[in-house]
C-alpha cells in the first residue's frame, strides 16, 4: 500500500463508482455460478472421498456468498502454502478489516478470487480444479462465427506476408493497427462483466463489422508510436526481439491474442513472444496455462469441439451446425502455425503469482524486481484488459487528463520498460484523455451526467490504447 499512488482508490462503498454495483450485483452472481459448477461436478463424482471434500468446498463458497451479500468483514485468508497469502493478509490488517461493501474495490475483488482459489487449494482432490472452465469453454464455442471469420482472414494474411514480405511502411502500419485493434476489442468477451449475455449478444461484440464500428470509440490511440518503436527495433538489426503479452481473458480473447502474436512473429516485428497467464482461476475468465492447451486442442480437433452437442444443447434437442471442409482446413492452419511457434520456442508461456497479487503494479519494482528486470529485455510489454490497466494506474481517482506516463508511476519513462496498454473501459479509472473529453462523454445518454459517476466507462463501449517508452 505504501508504494501505491497517493490518490484515493475507488471503493465499493462509493455509490458513484462501478465498484458499488460490482459488489452488490456482479459478485453474488459470480459466486452463485461457481457454486452451481462445483455442485454439478460433485454430483457427478463417483469417488466418495472426493465427493465429501467437494461438498465442503460448496459449503465454503455458500458461506462466502452470504458474507458478501450481508457486508461482513473480510477475514484473513487461510494458509494454502503459497507465499502471496502473507501479502494479502498483511494488507488486510493495514486496511483494518474492512467490510465487503465498504472497501477498496481493487483489493477486495482480488481477495474474492484468491479466496475462491484457496477453497480448492486446501483440498486433496480438487487442487487443480478450475471452477470457471465450463463457462470459458461455453463462451468460446459461442464465439464460433468470429473464430471462423478470423481464421480465414489470418490464413490469407499469412500467405500475403509470405509472398510479399517487403510491404511499404504505410501498409505495414495499417496491418499492425488492424491486428492490434482486433486484439483490443476481443476483450469484449469478459465473462466477469457479461454475466447474462445471450449467444446473439456475444456474436454482436465480435467480427469485422463490429470492429470497424468500434474504431471510432478508441479515445486514446498510441498504436502509431508503438509500431514505430517495433519497426525501428527490427530495422536496427537486433537478432533477439521479444514482445511480452500479459494476458487477460481465455477463449476468444486468447484466440485474438494468438492472432496478434502469430502476426508479430510472421511479420518479423518480433522474434519471440512471451505470454503471461495467471496461475489460479482469476476474475472468471482469465487465462490459465490449461486454457492455452485447451484452445490448441480445439483447433486440432475442431469438428469434435464445435459439432459435439453441449449438455445444454442436448437438453434442448439442438444439433450444432457442421463445419465445412474449408473451415476445418483454416482452423487446422492456425493449429499448425501456433503449435510450431510453441514447439520451436518462439511462443512461450510464463505464469507468475505476481499477476494475481492484491495490489497495483506500482509495487512491482520493489516486490518483483527479478520480473521487472526480465521485462526490461522486451521490446514492448502489452498489458491486456481492464484489470491490468487498473493495476497499472493503481485504480486511483486520477484526473482523466493525467498523462498515462505519469499515472503508471515507477513503470513509466526512465524505468526501462516499454509498455502498451490495450484496454476496453469497464471501470471508473481512465487517464490520458484530452481536456473536456470526459465531460463530453458524461453528457451522453447513460454517460453519468451530473451524477458524479463516470458511467460511460463502465460498459466496454470505449477504449484506450496507451504507450509509454521506458527510455
Amino acid at each position: 500500500m505504501d508504494l501505491d499512488p497517493k490518490i484515493p482508490q475507488y471503493s465499493t462503498g462509493d455509490p458513484n463508482s462501478f465498484g458499488w454495483q460490482t459488489g452488490r450485483r456482479r459478485w453474488p452472481i459470480i459466486i452463485t455460478q461457481a457454486i452451481d459448477d462445483a455442485y454439478r461436478a460433485v454430483a457427478h463424482c463417483p469417488d466418495p472421498e472426493k465427493q465429501t471434500e467437494g461438498k465442503r468446498i460448496v459449503e465454503a463458497l455458500t458461506k462466502l456468498k452470504y458474507e458478501v451479500q450481508h457486508d461482513r468483514a473480510l477475514t484473513p485468508l487461510p494458509d494454502d502454502g503459497y507465499p502471496d497469502i502473507t501479502t494479502y493478509n498483511a494488507e488486510l490488517k493495514q486496511l483494518n478489516s474492512p467490510t465487503w461493501l465498504k472497501s477498496p474495490w481493487l483489493y477486495t475483488e482480488c481477495y474474492l478470487f484468491r479466496r475462491i482459489a484457496t477453497s480448492f487449494a486446501l483440498s486433496s482432490h480438487w487442487k487443480n480444479y478450475d471452477v470457471f472452465a465450463r463457462q470459458k469453454t461455453s463462451t468460446f464455442r459461442s464465439s464460433r462465427p468470429a473464430v471462423l471469420e478470423l481464421a480465414a482472414r489470418y490464413k490469407d494474411l499469412m500467405s500475403q506476408l509470405q509472398n510479399h514480405p517487403d510491404q511499404p511502411r504505410e501498409a505495414q502500419e495499417l496491418l499492425f493497427a488492424e491486428m492490434a485493434e482486433i486484439c483490443l476489442w476481443g476483450n469484449a468477451t469478459d465473462l466477469s462483466l457479461l454475466t447474462s449475455l445471450t449467444y446473439e449478444d456475444i456474436q454482436a461484440l465480435q467480427g469485422s463489422e463490429a470492429r470497424k464500428k468500434a474504431e471510432a470509440n478508441i479515445l486514446v490511440n498510441d498504436l502509431p508510436s508503438c509500431f514505430t518503436h517495433l519497426l525501428e527495433a527490427k530495422q536496427s538489426g537486433k537478432k533477439e526481439r521479444r514482445v511480452d503479452i500479459v494476458l487477460d481473458n481465455a477463449g476468444f480473447e486468447l484466440f485474438v491474442d494468438l492472432v496478434l502474436a502469430g502476426y508479430l512473429l510472421s511479420a518479423g516485428l518480433a522474434t519471440h513472444v512471451v505470454l503471461h497467464p495467471k496461475s489460479i482461476p482469476w476474475f472468471v475468465s482469465d487465462v490459465l496455462p490449461s486454457d492455452f492447451a485447451a484452445l490448441l486442442n480445439a483447433l486440432a480437433a475442431p469438428r469434435w469441439f464445435y459439432e459435439t452437442p453441449s449438455g445444454e444443447e442436448e437438453l434442448q434437442g439442438k444439433t450444432p451446425e457442421k463445419l465445412s471442409d474449408k473451415e476445418v482446413e483454416e482452423l487446422g492452419f492456425l493449429f499448425q502455425e501456433w503449435s510450431r511457434f510453441h514447439a520451436e520456442g518462439q511462443l512461450v508461456l510464463r505464469p507468475n503469482r505476481v499477476w494475481t497479487g492484491p495490489g497495483s503494479f506500482w509495487r512491482l519494482p520493489k516486490e518483483a524486481p527479478e520480473l521487472v528486470e526480465d521485462l526490461k529485455g522486451s521490446e514492448v510489454v502489452i498489458f491486456k484488459g481492464d484489470l491490468n490497466y487498473r493495476k497499472l494506474v493503481g485504480d486511483a481517482a486520477w484526473d482523466p487528463t493525467t498523462p498515462f506516463t505519469e499515472a503508471i508511476g515507477p513503470l513509466g519513462p526512465g524505468s526501462g520498460l516499454n509498455i502498451l496498454a490495450l484496454r476496453t473501459c469497464k471501470a471508473d479509472v481512465v487517464v490520458g484523455l484530452p481536456p473536456g473529453k470526459d465531460e463530453e462523454l458524461k453528457a451522453l445518454e447513460d454517460g453519468g451526467g451530473d451524477s458524479g459517476a463516470r458511467k460511460w466507462a463502465w460498459n466496454g463501449k470505449w477504449a484506450v490504447v496507451s504507450f509509454s517508452k521506458g527510455s
